[in-house]
């Protein structure tokens, strides 16, 4: 399997993992959208609460130039965490949602 193929999996795994129990909700649906044309992961919750609507993104993900970036990340644990669980390394895994000066800080690849 090539890297490409093999980062799309592992981001389709740890995404869908979020839409079973204990996570999932009696009225809010977990759903999970996946883009391999493009690259684009996202996990976002959709349903009523309260009589209110509920609809927000828990997990973006994109690959690009051979890494999984992270746009956004509400999950319990951390997604990198989950990634690097399922075989991704750190020098594989981009924390988009961090400005460039604090990725300089962390383990993780810059760019």
């Amino acid at each position: 399997m090539d890297k490409l193929e093999k980062m799309r999996e592992t981001a389709e795994k740890v995404l869908l993992k979020y839409t079973e129990p204990p996570f999932a909700e009696d009225t809010i649906e977990t759903e999970v959208v996946f883009d391999r044309q493009r690259d684009r992961y996202i996990l976002v919750d959709v349903g009523w609460e309260n009589n209110a609507r509920v609809h927000h993104t828990i997990a973006h993900l994109d690959i690009i130039n051979g890494k999984i970036w992270i746009q956004h990340d509400r999950t319990p644990n951390g997604i990198a965490n989950d990634l690097l669980d399922n075989g991704m390394s750190k020098d594989e895994i981009v924390l988009g949602f961090r400005s460039e000066i604090l990725r300089k800080m962390s383990e993780f690849a810059l760019t």
